[in-house]
């Protein structure tokens, strides 16, 4: 599917410890060329947004967001900024194409002439700055993402039909979404809903010195949840 999804990104001296203390995965943790999920948070531990860290070079980010929450991500983002970090909200300038399944192996062959990694959550630059590939996928299968300039989403679009993807949209994504029981943004989570809540404490380091949201999280931690997402097995 083609998305419009929301492109920021982060560089400049410190643009790692400065994620780190809004981000919930431990970006240090995190090698140059990888991506990581994560989650924004708010000062009562409640979700903002969760996205994909990718680390383009050692002090250089993209960010990938919901399309929905790119307002109050940047905004949230810039109330946060510090000397040094340079933001940029650059989701006008992008497109995303995300080519998941079986055969996303045969299609990212044909388009780059090369294997797919086989290596999950990879980023790479195909063009400094211009155009980036990488092994992540929100729908539990096999698949890499393409981000684009978007004035070259349609010949992108057309070359992965060309190459034997088949057109979908997001509402077919989210049905994969649903049966790996990935949670949705502004559903599943919230700003009055914890990542603990949603069952997403794999992706919190508690460890990390400092975050937004860490104390609220850890105060959570020592008592017993007062709620917990639970999913529903559609039997028939």
């Amino acid at each position: 599917d083609i998305s419009h999804m929301g492109e920021f990104f982060v560089s400049g001296v410190g643009a790692t410890a400065w994620l780190d203390g809004l981000l919930t995965n431990n970006l240090n943790a995190l090698p140059v060329g990888h991506a990581q999920y994560t989650i924004l948070l708010n000062e009562r531990g409640g979700v903002i947004d969760d996205l994909i860290a990718y680390r383009l070079e050692e002090e250089k980010y993209l960010l990938i967001v919901n399309a929905a929450k790119i307002p109050e991500d940047a905004s949230w983002l810039r109330k946060h900024e510090v000397p040094g970090v340079i933001f940029e909200d650059r989701s006008n300038d992008f497109a995303a194409l995300a080519i998941q399944g079986p055969q996303a192996a045969t299609v990212f062959e044909k388009l780059f002439q090369r294997p797919m990694p086989a290596e999950r959550n990879r980023v790479e630059e195909i063009e400094p700055c211009r155009s980036f590939i990488a092994t992540t996928g929100y729908t539990g299968e096999a698949g890499f993402e393409w981000v684009m300039p978007a004035t070259e989403a349609a010949l992108a679009w057309q070359a992965a039909l060309d190459a034997g993807a088949t057109p979908c949209g997001l509402g077919a994504r989210d049905t994969l979404r649903l049966e790996m029981c990935y949670p949705l943004n502004g559903s599943d989570l919230s700003p009055d809903r914890t990542p603990l809540e949603a069952g997403l404490g794999f992706f919190v380091d508690l460890k990390k010195p400092a975050f937004t949201g860490r104390d609220a999280l850890l105060a959570q931690k020592a008592s017993i949840l007062p709620h917990k997402l639970c999913a529903l097995r559609v039997l028939d």
